[in-house]
C-alpha cells in the first residue's frame, strides 16, 4: 500500500479532525493506551488545535482516507496539563513543542510513517522558533495482565530520533481502559530532543 503523507494547516485540519478522533480511539484501544474512548470526548480534547495557530497536523493518506494522523502544538497549549509534571525540570514551556499523538492503523505500519510525523513536526516546530519538541509515554507494569507477550517497546524508534526521557518529568492522566467501569490515573514518561542537535531519520 502506497501511503500519501502530507502537513494540514487550517481548513485542512478542521476537516480533518473527526477523522482524527476516529482513529485516537481506534489505535489507543490497543496495548499500551488501551484507551476506551468516546467521540465526544474526543471531539472536546482535540478543540485545541483548533484553537492555536501554530497546530500542525501531519496526515497520511491511502487515497483520500485518513489512516494515520501526528498532531503537534506549543507546549504552552498543554501548560494546565504539564507544567507541574516539569516543575524543578530546568525548561521553559515557552522552548517546547509537543509531539502529542501519533497513531497509524495496523496495515500501515512499517512502511515510514514513524519517521514522516517526526520528521514534519520537528520542522514545523522549528519554523515556529521552537528549541525543543517532547512527548510523552504511558507506563504500564511490565506484569500487566493485557500486556501482549511479543510487544516491542518502541525505546529504540525514539532514541534513534534523538530523544531521551526525563528522569522525574511524568505527567498524570485519568482515562477508563478497556474492561473498566471507571477512569484510573495512569503516569506518562516525558521524552525530548534539542532541535539543534543532528536531524535524525
Amino acid at each position: 500500500m502506497t501511503l500519501r503523507i502530507e502537513t494540514l494547516r487550517g481548513e485542512a485540519l478542521d476537516a480533518a479532525l473527526d477523522d482524527v478522533a476516529r482513529l485516537r480511539i481506534t489505535v489507543f484501544r490497543d496495548w499500551p493506551y488501551l484507551y476506551d474512548g468516546s467521540l465526544d470526548y474526543e471531539r472536546k480534547y482535540l478543540e485545541v488545535y483548533r484553537q492555536s495557530d501554530q497546530t500542525v497536523l501531519v496526515g497520511a493518506f491511502d487515497g483520500t482516507r485518513l489512516v494515520g494522523a501526528a498532531t503537534g502544538t506549543p507546549m504552552l497549549d498543554h501548560a494546565e496539563d504539564f507544567a507541574t509534571a516539569f516543575e524543578g525540570a530546568g525548561y521553559d514551556l515557552v522552548n517546547i513543542f509537543y509531539c502529542a499523538e501519533s497513531v497509524l492503523l495496523p496495515d500501515y505500519r512499517g512502511q515510514g510513517a514513524g519517521h514522516r510525523f517526526f520528521d514534519l513536526r520537528e520542522a514545523h516546530a522549528r519554523s515556529v522558533g521552537s528549541q525543543y519538541t517532547a512527548f510523552c509515554s504511558v507506563q504500564r507494569p511490565a506484569d500487566h495482565p493485557m500486556r501482549p507477550a511479543d510487544y516491542a517497546p518502541l525505546d529504540p524508534f525514539w532514541r534513534k530520533r534523538g530523544y531521551r526521557p526525563l528522569d522525574g518529568v511524568i505527567a498524570q492522566f485519568s482515562w477508563k481502559d478497556v474492561g473498566d467501569s471507571f477512569e484510573t490515573k495512569k503516569p506518562l514518561q516525558f521524552w525530548i530532543r534539542d532541535l539543534s542537535s543532528e536531524d535524525k531519520s
